[in-house]
């Protein structure tokens, strides 16, 4: 019988890509694979759990996980952001656990054959691979690495300190993946990174190129990108419009503004203006008909003052985004925003407290013009109701069953705190 392998992920699209990869890896291998949800019990003979470190609640809320695995039966394994940036505060929770950086997940199946010999492991070397050699599983929904590591030097941030310089993997490795993926049955590619702005100026091309060419690859599939900082946008956005025309891409794009402050930018030493970021969400919405904008707020900066605040939140009203993702600040171990004097609790309570009640109603708002409407809808999630996406990447609920991975026609019928309602009227060609 085969050994047995439990993975648990946290953290965003490109956590759960590496999570995909290192599945496709063990595989491979000969091993049995799982992922199981967080603080879910298993009897594997190894858990692997790929962390996260960007934000101070997501971290603690694993090391308090790790801490319970201290007297799990099988073989414990740390990967991910947390293993790369705070190796150090692993091994001092869990000094027993076997540990794989974020550049080493390809050498999963290589680090689970040293365990089963001397009993722990360590790849915490820095290598620069194209990760996209390694094997895509069978799924409704394929995760593509295109790159890691990012060019920003963003003074909050600790994922840059375990995802490393940026290395872009080969396009020509990228556009294999997704045609594999597509055979194997994927519906919707969701291309993931650091940040995809960065995409490809260590190669001498962009998203907007490599966007275009993925969206001429045959089948019927949906393209999704992943998170790309307005700093790169100026200078392909004519490109990346005309990429985003392909009936294959979702009319979605995730630019995290992160304040509506020109000086709390300067701070986070963020390389674009308020208006820098208007302008370009503006010709997005111009030229992308009913584009949906999601984006990232932090408020309690350090430096954040009243008036600063007050100037995001008034860029939040201004911009009405869909999707507003609210952060509190948190000091990073090796973020230098973490020397600066931070605010005070009830200050950064408060003001989260209050933009997380505009992002409510500004997001209830872009909802609603949808209630009425007849979408056609991917199929990608089965849980208690079939969930599905629509061409502007709104989540919706199905009350009626339809088949993983169909396209279906779906009348809108409400909506919810996180999502449209409706029902499947039939399937779509």
């Amino acid at each position: 019988m085969p050994k047995r392998i439990a993975i648990e992920t946290y953290g965003c699209t490109l956590n759960q890509a590496d999570s995909d990869i290192m599945e496709s890896e063990l595989t491979a291998a000969g091993y049995s694979v799982e992922t199981i949800a967080h603080n879910a019990n298993t009897d594997a003979d190894f858990i692997l759990v790929n962390t996260c470190t960007v934000k101070t609640p997501t971290e603690q809320k694993i090391i308090e996980r790790l801490k319970a695995l201290r007297n799990y039966k099988g073989r414990l394994i740390v990967a991910g952001c947390m293993a790369s940036a705070n190796i150090d505060e692993i091994e001092r929770v869990v000094p027993e656990a076997s540990i794989i950086t974020t550049s080493n997940v390809g050498s999963i199946a290589d680090a689970l054959k040293e365990i089963e010999s001397t009993g722990r492991s360590v790849y915490s070397s820095y290598s620069r691979v194209d990760k996209l050699s390694y094997g895509i599983g069978s799924s409704t929904i394929a995760r593509i690495p295109i790159s890691e590591g990012c060019l920003s030097s963003c003074t909050f941030c600790e994922t840059r300190f375990a995802r490393g310089p940026l290395n872009s993997f080969s396009e020509k490795l990228i556009l294999k993946a997704i045609e594999l993926g597509v055979a194997r049955g994927a519906k919707e590619i969701e291309l993931t990174s650091q940040d995809t702005g960065a995409y490809g100026r260590d190669r001498g091309t962009d998203i907007a190129e490599l966007l275009s060419k993925a969206a001429e690859i045959e089948g019927r599939f949906m393209i999704r990108i992943g998170m790309l900082n307005p700093e790169h946008l100026g200078r392909y956005i004519d490109r990346l419009i005309e990429a985003y025309k392909s009936e294959k891409v979702y009319k979605f794009i995730h630019i995290p503004v992160q304040s509506g402050s020109d000086d709390v930018l300067k701070e986070m030493m963020r390389r674009y203006s308020v208006d820098d970021f208007i302008s370009y969400v503006n010709e997005l919405r111009s030229k992308i008909p009913g584009i949906s904008i999601a984006t990232d707020i932090i408020v309690g900066y350090p430096t954040e003052s009243d008036s600063d605040f007050e100037e995001t939140m008034e860029l939040i009203r201004k911009i009405e985004p869909s999707i507003t993702n609210v952060s509190k600040f948190g000091r990073r171990p090796h973020a230098p925003a973490s020397k600066l004097k931070p605010l005070d609790n009830s200050t950064i309570k408060d003001r989260s407290i209050r933009a997380s009640r505009l992002v409510r109603e500004v997001q209830a708002k872009a909802r609603e013009r949808f209630v009425g409407s007849e979408e056609t809808v991917l199929v990608t999630e089965q849980g208690r109701s079939m969930k599905g996406r629509d061409i502007y990447y709104n989540q919706i609920a199905l009350k009626n069953n339809a088949a993983l991975g169909s396209f279906v026609s779906a009348k809108i019928t409400g909506s919810s705190a996180g999502c449209l309602i409706g029902y499947a009227t039939s399937v779509s060609d």
